[in-house]
C-alpha cells in the first residue's frame, strides 16, 4: 500500500471555501508525514501547532483528496481479477496464479498453488469428496504437507476408476496422499467410473463396500469437484472405462457444454439430464451441491466454458484458476 499526493489541479479535487494558507499548511503536513516519514509529535513542533491540530490537518488532506491512499499488488498477485470473480459468480474465494502453456503443466501449477493455500488451513470435516482422476487434484494432493489434522474423518473419491490401469493407479495413489496429508482415512471406490451398460453399474453398487463409499457423498463437509468438457479430454481414451466419442457426441447435441464428475451442464449451469447419468457410478450433482463447501482447481482454454457453466449453475464456492482462463470467465459474464 502506498499514499500519493495529488497536486492542486489534478484529478476530482475540490478546495472551494478553503483559505490559501490552509491548504498551504495541509500540503506541507502531508508531505511531512506521509513522504518524508516525519512523525506527527515532529511535525507539530516544525510548524508551530499542536499535534491535535497536525493530525486534523491529515484528516482534512485525505479528505480533500490532496492525499490518496494506493493500493499496489506485488508481481504475481492478481487480487482485483480475483474479487471481480468473485462478485461476478458469488463465490467465496478466487485464487487466480500466473501460470505457463495449458496442458498438464497448467494443471500441475494449479495443483500446487491449491496445496500451498489449503497446507495451513484450518479444515473441519467428517467427510471430505476427492476427484482422484483430475491431474490438478492429483498434484495438489503429493504437493500437500502434512501436518496433524484430527478433525478430518474421512476422505472419499467422489468417482470411480476412468481410463488405463496406469491412470487408475495414480488415483488410487492420489487418494492416499491426500488422506495421508489430512490424517484422514482413505475411501476407495474401486469400480468403474463409467460402465458399458446400466446392467453392469447396477452390478457395481449391489458391492456393499461402493454402497458404501456412495452413501458418504450425501454429507461431504468439502467436495473437491473435478470439472470437464463434454468431450474426451486429458489422458482418458474413448471407451476405456470412459463414454465413447458417440456418446459424448449425443450430449453436446443435447446442449452440453461441460461435466462436474460426469454429469453434464448447460451454458447456464443447469443439469442436463441424458442416458449417460445410467452409466455413472460416483457423486449427483444433488450430493455435490449438498456439500459445505465445493472447490474447482483447473484452467486452460477447453475449460473455460464447462468453469462458467460450473460458476454460473452456483456449483462451486471456492476457484483456483489462471490469468488467461480467470480474463475470459469475466469476458463471458
Amino acid at each position: 500500500m502506498s499514499t500519493t499526493l495529488i497536486p492542486s489541479g489534478r484529478g476530482a479535487v475540490s478546495f472551494a471555501g478553503i483559505a490559501e494558507d490552509q491548504l498551504r499548511l495541509m500540503l506541507l503536513a502531508a508531505r511531512l508525514y506521509h513522504v518524508h516519514g516525519i512523525r506527527q509529535r515532529e511535525v507539530a513542533e516544525r510548524l508551530g501547532v499542536s499535534q491535535t491540530r497536525v493530525s486534523r490537518l491529515l484528516s482534512q488532506a485525505e479528505e480533500r483528496g490532496i492525499v490518496r491512499t494506493v493500493v499496489a499488488a506485488p508481481e504475481g498477485l492478481h487480487s482485483e481479477v480475483e474479487e471481480q470473480l468473485e462478485s461476478a459468480f458469488g463465490l467465496l474465494e478466487v485464487h487466480v496464479v500466473q501460470a505457463g502453456s495449458p496442458g498438464e503443466q497448467l494443471s500441475r501449477t494449479l495443483g500446487r498453488a491449491a496445496a500451498h493455500h489449503f497446507a495451513d488451513a484450518v479444515i473441519t470435516a467428517d467427510a471430505v469428496g476427492f476427484t482422484s482422476w483430475s491431474t490438478a487434484f492429483q498434484e495438489m494432493a503429493v504437493s500437500l504437507r502434512a501436518h496433524a489434522r484430527p478433525s478430518v474423518g474421512h476422505v472419499v473419491e467422489m468417482l470411480g476408476d476412468l481410463g488405463s490401469p496406469v491412470l487408475q493407479h495414480s488415483a488410487a495413489g492420489a487418494t492416499q496422499a491426500i488422506a495421508r496429508a489430512l490424517g484422514a482415512a482413505p475411501v476407495f471406490l474401486r469400480t468403474p467410473g463409467v460402465t458399458r451398460t446400466p446392467e453392469l453399474r447396477d452390478a457395481a453398487l449391489a458391492d456393499p463396500h461402493v454402497r458404501s463409499a456412495l452413501s458418504l457423498l450425501d454429507d461431504l463437509d468439502i467436495a473437491f469437484v473435478g470439472v470437464g468438457p463434454a468431450e474426451v479430454h486429458s489422458r482418458l481414451e474413448p471407451g476405456d472405462a470412459y463414454f465413447t466419442t458417440e456418446q459424448l457426441a449425443e450430449a453436446r447435441a443435447l446442449g452440453a457444454v461441460g461435466q462436474l464428475n460426469q454429469r453434464f451442464l448447460t451454458s447456464d449451469g443447469a443439469f442436463l439430464p441424458t442416458p449417460l447419468d445410467d452409466l455413472v457410478v460416483g457423486s449427483t450433482l444433488d450430493q455435490i451441491g449438498r456439500a459445505g463447501r465445493r472447490v474447482i482447481v483447473a484452467g486452460g482454454p477447453e475449460k473455460v466454458f464447462p468453469i462458467s457453466a460450473a460458476l454460473r449453475g452456483q456449483w462451486a464456492d471456492v476457484l483456483f484458476t489462471d490469468t488467461e482462463t480467470a480474463s475470459a470467465l469475466l469476458a463471458s459474464v
